[in-house]
């Protein structure tokens, strides 16, 4: 593993599959603003808070010029259910390898119930138009989250 991205930095551009069933890069998104959220688990209780933040001021993005994608390990199959079952509007990164995920530095040891395991530590990155860190939030709190990514997109 190599050095983790940080604002200031280039993302190198990565390819994964989405739940519309197609492969995504990164740079299907240049010239636009992105908000890429990585997150623990499909249909868990925080997951799902914040993919529904994120689906509700969807509008809000765009009207910024941005677009917003969820990455984490679940399978395609999880994320289209997820997808279905909060109408969410904007593609989820399936990330079984967890590539993606390390080179932003969010793959790590975690634990939960006194239970050590390797996952994602939810954090959020807002890249520029040319794919460029502008500014992160690593070890994310949900709550009120989503409205504070919205405000930093304006600021860029």
């Amino acid at each position: 593993m190599g050095e983790q991205l940080k604002v200031g930095d280039r993302v190198p551009n990565f390819k994964l599959e989405a739940s519309n069933g197609k492969t995504v890069e990164l740079a299907d998104y240049a010239g636009k603003k992105l908000v890429i959220y990585f997150y623990p688990r499909d249909m868990t209780p925080g997951c799902t808070t914040e993919s529904c933040d994120f689906r509700d001021y969807n509008g809000q993005f765009g009207a910024n010029n941005a677009e917003v994608i969820g990455i984490s390990p679940d399978d395609l199959a999880s994320h289209e259910q997820f997808v279905d079952k909060h109408e969410l509007p904007f593609l989820l990164l399936s990330d079984t390898e967890h590539t993606v995920s390390e080179l932003f530095g969010v793959w790590k040891l975690r634990s939960w119930k006194d239970e050590e395991f390797m996952g994602i530590e939810r954090s959020t990155f807002l890249l520029d138009e040319k794919g460029v860190i502008a500014k992160e939030w690593r070890s994310v709190s949900v709550e009120g989250h989503v409205k504070e990514v919205l405000e930093a997109i304006t600021d860029i």
